[in-house]
């Protein structure tokens, strides 16, 4: 059983995010689930990105900091989208990180720190044609963090959405869901 922090993407905490954190929960292991946005929740990502933007990517990062001050440190910390901001510093800059879930994101390494920490494990989930982390520089990102892990590993799924894996938004791809939670339940299992 694993203790996770999965943090949400630019659309706010959504019933779809929810909906995955409960199917981890279902398979035994503890979910928190922190609101970074205090309520707010968008049905498009440009108003998210607009609310995102007043806030301020340092501010998301803080909230997410704040959000497991109280909780253990023996964490895997996960991130859709804007919500792999905290949930990659945190894996990369917080003691007793147990391992890292960056999906449809990745910064790089060099934001948090010189390097990523070598025996933390990780897997990073997109969609090979996502015009977001393919065409912004984020697979270039994910390649190279991959490269200074030990236990690294990214998957790329057939299709150009960005948030395939939130149920309640049009972009789901339940197929390439289901796919990617075997792989995270894996992960889990093995940490």
């Amino acid at each position: 059983m694993a203790e996770i922090v999965l943090f949400h993407h630019a659309l706010g905490l959504t019933a779809g995010i929810i909906a995955f954190a409960d199917e981890l929960r279902k398979a035994g292991h503890i979910v928190h689930t922190p609101d970074l946005f205090v309520g707010h929740s968008f049905n498009d990502l440009a108003q998210g990105m607009e609310f995102v933007n007043a806030l301020g990517f340092g501010e998301v990062i803080k909230r997410g900091e704040q959000a497991v001050q109280a909780l253990p440190t023996n964490l895997v910390y996960a991130g859709f989208s804007l919500g792999v901001l905290p949930a990659q510093k945190l894996a990369q800059t917080r003691f007793g990180a147990r391992g890292a879930l960056l999906i449809g994101s990745c910064v790089p390494v060099a934001e948090f720190g010189p390097a990523w920490p070598r025996e933390l494990p990780v897997q990073i989930h997109a969609m090979d044609a996502d015009p977001i982390f393919v065409g912004e520089g984020d697979i270039e990102a994910a390649r190279e963090l991959i490269a200074q892990a030990k236990h690294g590993e990214l998957f790329l799924y057939p299709g150009d959405h960005h948030v395939f894996v939130d149920s309640s938004l049009p972009a789901y791809d339940a197929e390439a869901t289901a796919l990617l939670l075997s792989r995270v339940l894996a992960f889990l299992s093995a940490i």
